[in-house]
């Protein structure tokens, strides 16, 4: 059994610093490039977090679209809120909903699209079987998910990296989720295409990347967890800081587009 992650105010807020550094903003885009919205369609953002994503998705559908944010934590549907209305777009609608429980008519949607997300649900056939009955025959669904053994993060103690990551392995469902999600979505009914990997990568520390905002993130969460003590937790945050232009951080994504069949 898991122990994951949960989103009170001040985990919302750092996941939010994090999406807006420059390599989740770019992540972002190529999430949009590759759903090409049209102006006039009815989209659906399963786990919406704070909303950064659903509102640019706002201004690709225009005023004549529908956006529909759903997320299980009221902490990151605040933040969202603050993005709910976009100027010449389409108003961000926002629920409290699992992806597991989708609050959407049949075949009431055009585009679903999940971020960061199925990899913390238990049930992800259930979730996909959801995301099949909301969509339009036709429907397009994009879903992008992190295999975390793709993290290589410089260090110099890697037996504490090691236990750290072994900790920060809980805090989810599934760290290993997109091996699977190709099939998974078959079975759902989906047509799919090739999947995607998008890197991120930082070389030399800086504060403005995906990975720095990560330090505190795994360090909030991993304390007390696999043996490791406040002060373990602290040593590896300040040696990862300290190797400034030697800081090296790469991840990989995966992002898997599907169409449900007409």
């Amino acid at each position: 059994m898991t122990d994951m992650l949960t989103f009170n105010a001040e985990a919302a807020r750092r996941i939010e610093r994090t999406y807006r550094t420059p390599d989740v903003v770019a992540q972002r885009r190529t999430v949009l490039d590759t759903l090409e919205l049209r102006p006039g369609e009815r989209v659906l953002d399963i786990g919406c977090g704070p909303g950064l994503l659903a509102a640019e998705m706002a201004t690709a559908v225009g005023a004549h679209g529908h956006v529909i944010g759903v997320d299980v934590s009221e902490s990151m549907l605040a933040l969202a809120r603050s993005r709910a209305v976009v100027p010449g777009g389409a108003k961000v609608d926002l629920r409290p909903a699992a992806a597991d429980r989708l609050p959407c008519a049949d075949a009431s949607v055009d585009v679903a699209v999940s971020t960061q997300v199925l990899e913390y649900v238990v049930d992800v056939a259930g979730a996909l079987a959801e995301i099949h009955r909301v969509l339009v025959p036709g429907g397009r669904v994009a879903v992008l998910d992190t295999d975390w053994d793709s993290l290589v993060w410089h260090c110099t103690d890697r037996p504490r990296m090691a236990r750290m990551l072994a900790a920060w392995d809980q805090h989810l469902a599934d760290p290993h989720l997109p091996r699977t999600l190709l099939p998974a979505l078959r079975r759902a009914g989906f047509e799919t295409s090739p999947p995607l990997v998008i890197p991120l990568l930082n070389v030399g520390y800086r504060r403005d990347t995906y990975s720095a905002g990560l330090i505190d993130i795994v360090a909030s969460y991993v304390v007390g967890r696999n043996g490791l003590t406040d002060d373990e937790v602290a040593a590896w945050s300040n040696d990862l800081r300290r190797l400034g232009d030697d800081y090296f951080c790469s991840l990989n994504r995966y992002l898997f587009t599907a169409t449900k069949p007409s």
